[in-house]
């Protein structure tokens, strides 16, 4: 029945616009697999039965590192190759630091274009993104949540512990380590206590906004956008809620900070946009645009750390040899004290470890989607205006011709095998799990210490092994905002003696 609705579509729309198709400007893309007029390859994908990414491993297979899939309007360019990531992000940032115009759905997440992660490569973005990364996330002003992050990873450690004893030693890994980097963020963005209760219906609001927003069949052909209003009431219905819950917030940090009898934490990312002048604009951020800056500020570094720890934790399990050592160099670097933000300097097997869950597991399969400034080429292909231009990862962190033995997990490549990558890709291309150049992820150095800290406390406080109902670990991924485990890890631990 899909299938002849879509041919109906195909055929009503392509008759309608064939004479606009005709006077475009032929334009030499990348190639790609041969789709049907209009709604382009999206019928072969949906037959596929595949993930998107794992469609894209198999085209490349056939078309080559840069490729073209026609997803309805979207032109989407997917470069799998690490030398032209370098080109395009690195040696002509400028040219590709841009966004594609969002669709109706994906702008419900925002109402203007106060966004730090969407906003088109310009002032506004300038602005916010040097606001983030001098007030919140420089070296100096990240060491002034140190207090904050102890206190978060202490509460992971104790929950922990309460769910093994309730449950005969059993744990969900996924769930723990992103309540603590929810909470860790949440403290860093608003500066106020919030209950066990409110800080778990905040993470569930934005969960829900951002399963709303992802990308469905409308936002490939916008003629069937009259069949989904449903679904966007539901998803502007959300934000609405959202917007009123979280303003709430931030209200109570405005009298913080404007009452000299109220006692505020010393420091919090909303401070800084109470205030702040964007491109020269008379006005400050609205409370809505507030909501927008602190719900990205949130999503970006809770599952992407979350994940990060449950892959770890699953390659603990299955690789008891490394989990040992692990534990042995935190117990020589600290004794009988509990691991603190200072020492991770000094773990030298702890940093390759983490360098290595990157590698083989990055937060997600694809950089947040480039568009281009003008009309440009790349690898002698047109890359047009108005085309997602999508880095995928897997094509060069498991590339044979950059890491030797790309399959195995081996923290050992970064220490004794003479393997190295640079995260920001400036001296070169060889993983890229924050992205690159001008738009790269400005918590990267954040996030490490979060994965870092939480792995070295997790690993001294308990011996991780096998849930034994179970044969072994399933390392099937899927992406859902970040690339979770298919089967979400629940682990057996043991507490350390």
């Amino acid at each position: 029945m899909f299938d002849l609705f879509l041919l109906f579509i195909t055929v009503f729309v392509y008759t309608v616009t064939r004479i606009r198709h005709k006077s475009k400007k032929r334009v030499n893309l990348p190639p790609g697999p041969p789709g049907w007029p209009v709604v382009g390859n999206l019928f072969q994908f949906a037959r596929s039965g595949k993930q998107f990414f794992e469609y894209v491993d198999e085209m490349k297979k056939t078309y080559g590192p840069i490729l073209t899939l026609k997803m309805g309007i979207r032109t989407m360019i997917i470069i799998s190759d690490a030398n032209l990531a370098h080109q395009a992000l690195i040696e002509r940032g400028a040219q590709f630091a841009t966004r594609p115009v969002e669709t109706p759905t994906r702008k419900i997440f925002s109402s203007s274009d106060i966004t730090v992660h969407s906003a088109m490569y310009g002032p506004v973005w300038r602005s916010l993104r040097r606001n983030m990364v001098q007030n919140v996330l420089s070296s100096n002003r990240l060491k002034e949540f140190a207090s904050v992050r102890r206190s978060a990873v202490d509460k992971l450690v104790e929950r922990i512990k309460s769910e093994a004893e309730e449950h005969g030693g059993l744990v969900w890994v996924l769930r723990n380590a992103r309540f603590a980097a929810f909470c860790i963020l949440l403290d860093m963005c608003f500066g106020v206590e919030m209950d066990e209760e409110s800080i778990e219906k905040m993470d569930r609001m934005m969960t829900e906004i951002l399963i709303a927003v992802d990308p469905r069949i409308h936002d490939y052909l916008p003629i069937l956008t009259p069949f989904h209003s449903k679904e966007r009431k539901l998803a502007l219905e959300l934000r609405r809620k959202l917007v009123e819950f979280v303003i709430e917030f931030i209200k109570k940090r405005r009298s913080k900070i404007q009452n000299p009898n109220e006692t505020a934490s010393s420091f919090a990312y909303l401070d800084t946009l109470f205030n702040l002048r964007i491109d020269g604009r008379e006005t400050t951020p609205s409370d809505e645009d507030l909501v927008t800056l602190c719900s990205e500020f949130l999503n970006a570094g809770t599952d992407t750390t979350g994940t990060a720890i449950e892959w770890g934790i699953a390659q603990l399990i299955t690789n008891p040899k490394i989990q040992s050592r692990l534990y042995d160099e935190i117990k020589s670097t600290v004794g009988d004290r509990t691991v603190d933000e200072k020492d991770l300097d000094s773990m030298v097997f702890l940093q390759a470890f983490v360098k290595e869950i990157l590698r083989k597991h990055p937060p997600t399969y694809f950089t947040l989607t480039h568009g281009v400034t003008e009309p440009t080429t790349l690898s002698g292909y047109d890359i047009p205006v108005g085309a997602n231009v999508e880095f995928y990862l897997p094509g060069m962190s498991e590339d044979p011709n950059i890491w030797s033995k790309p399959d195995k997990f081996d923290p050992d490549r970064f220490i004794t095998g003479g393997e190295d990558a640079d995260l920001t890709g400036v001296a070169g291309v060889k993983m890229m799990p924050f992205g690159i150049g001008r738009r790269i992820c400005p918590g990267l150095g954040m996030a490490i210490v979060h994965v870092e800290l939480m792995m070295a406390r997790m690993v001294q406080e308990f011996e991780w092994s096998t849930n034994p109902t179970e044969s072994g670990v399933d390392f099937s991924g899927k992406l859902v905002f970040a690339v979770v485990m298919k089967n979400p890890l629940r682990a057996m631990v043991k507490a350390r003696v």
